[in-house]
């Protein structure tokens, strides 16, 4: 029991300290994120039908575009993104996730949150932290029916895609991810 907590601290201090990290170079880190992000929104919009048009009618698109997770029973996730709005960038991002259970392995996935009402994302934009499930409710959209722009995903005032390398993941869950902004 006591190896166990200790792995287990263990990881959300290594979490801890990698959200804590800041690049020296601020410009640096700042060009580098954008650049990965304009790759991350091309991606989306080549590999999921609608997801353009979904994205454009967003009041603000928050993208994570290497989000990488890691564990072995007991594991997390970390990565760094921005927020858009207008096609402007209005923030920079770090979310992580610590989690428990059968985990086993690595992965790297791209996260896209869009805000679908002025309300959801003035929302977002007053907090410096937000935890999904208990700041908001996300929509995680899938592959199929409810990947494409229809009526129905523009009413959810908070959507999400989920994209890994092989393409759209099904049964992903972003609850309980910690997203804080970053001066950068």
């Amino acid at each position: 029991m006591k190896k166990r907590l200790f792995i287990s601290l263990a990881v959300v201090a290594l979490i801890g300290s990698a959200c804590a990290t800041i690049d020296p170079d601020s410009a640096a880190q700042r060009r580098s994120i954008d650049a990965q992000t304009d790759a991350a929104l091309a991606t989306l919009g080549a590999k999921v039908p609608g997801s353009s048009e979904l994205v454009a009618k967003a009041r603000g698109v928050l993208v994570f575009p290497s989000v990488m997770t890691a564990g072995l029973v007991i594991g997390g996730s970390w990565g760094e993104g921005e927020l858009r709005s207008g096609g402007a960038t209005i923030g920079y991002y770090s979310t992580g996730r610590a989690s428990a259970g059968v985990i086993a392995g690595a992965d790297s996935k791209a996260i896209y949150v869009l805000f679908m009402t002025q309300e959801s994302l003035d929302k977002f934009k007053k907090g410096y932290g937000w935890t999904v499930g208990a700041d908001a409710a996300i929509t995680v959209l899938r592959n199929g029916a409810d990947a494409s722009v229809d009526t129905q995903s523009g009413q959810h005032p908070v959507v999400a895609y989920v994209l890994a390398k092989s393409g759209l993941l099904v049964d992903v869950s972003l609850e309980g991810a910690k997203v804080s902004r970053v001066d950068i």
